[in-house]
């Protein structure tokens, strides 16, 4: 493949990524993953993501920071933190295919689920109805936080939660935005203490990358204040289902062949 063709077709995906990312708060490592590991391979693929989402999640907390939810987000950071190692070592040692069609699988139902529950409820009024703190939550941001160490994209389990717990879209974003950013900060210090992820060719294709990543930042941040409560809310299960849909298709292709 022309080398110009393929730095135009991934800086594509991380922009449409990141623009989905910059609006919702989450998705850009679940949208981008699936396509880009077909073209640099999981064990590119994954460093190069957390480190774009490492600087957008900066981004947003920087810009938005009065809106953070420290309540939610130590509830979140905590349980999704104590799964983060476990996932570390799965990324070490465990093949990434069998997970990744599990993960799939559960962002197709939940995105489905969730979007025809939003589509259904559009005309309804009054507060929205909390998640429970109770031990099955939990388990949820703990598989959460095994997904984000493994995959750096715990957002379908860490969703379930966030999005009933910070049902006003700024207040999701920038308290995910902050949640992103502490997980990615521990998974990057990980890989620099260990020594045997970064290399000429992670660089490389960062720096082609960060373009592409800043632009999509930009403009999901100029669409997130035009978008509707509403259509917020189903764009999030919309991005998880077709998501999920891809996942599975990629890795079910690779089981078969």
């Amino acid at each position: 493949m022309n080398e110009i063709f393929h730095i135009v077709l991934i800086g594509g995906i991380v922009f449409l990524a990141h623009t989905l990312e910059g609006i919702t708060g989450f998705g850009c490592a679940v949208i981008a993953l699936p396509f880009i590991s077909l073209l640099l391979g999981i064990k590119l693929t994954v460093p190069m993501l957390c480190v774009l989402g490492w600087c957008m999640a900066l981004y947003i907390v920087i810009r938005s920071r009065k809106a953070i939810q420290w309540k939610e987000f130590f509830y979140i950071a905590v349980c999704a933190g104590i799964g983060m190692p476990f996932g570390m070592l799965m990324f070490e040692k465990m093949s990434p295919v069998g997970l990744s069609l599990v993960l799939g699988g559960f962002m197709v139902g939940v995105g489905i689920h969730g979007a025809v529950r939003t589509w259904r409820s559009r005309t309804a009024s009054g507060p929205q109805v909390p998640p429970r703190k109770n031990w099955l939550m939990g388990i949820v941001l703990f598989c959460g936080g095994i997904i984000h160490g493994t995959f750096g994209t715990g957002g379908p389990f860490v969703v379930i939660y966030a999005s009933k717990a910070l049902p006003e879209k700024s207040l999701f974003r920038v308290t995910l935005s902050l949640l992103w950013f502490s997980l990615n900060s521990w998974r990057l210090a990980d890989w620099t203490v260990s020594g045997n992820v970064w290399n000429a060719e992670i660089f490389r294709v960062l720096i082609w990358m960060f373009p592409f990543m800043a632009a999509g930042v930009l403009l999901g941040d100029y669409l997130h204040h035009r978008v509707s409560e509403f259509w917020f809310r189903f764009s999030v299960y919309a991005i998880l289902g077709v998501a999920g849909v891809v996942m599975l298709g990629n890795n079910l292709c690779k089981l078969l062949n």
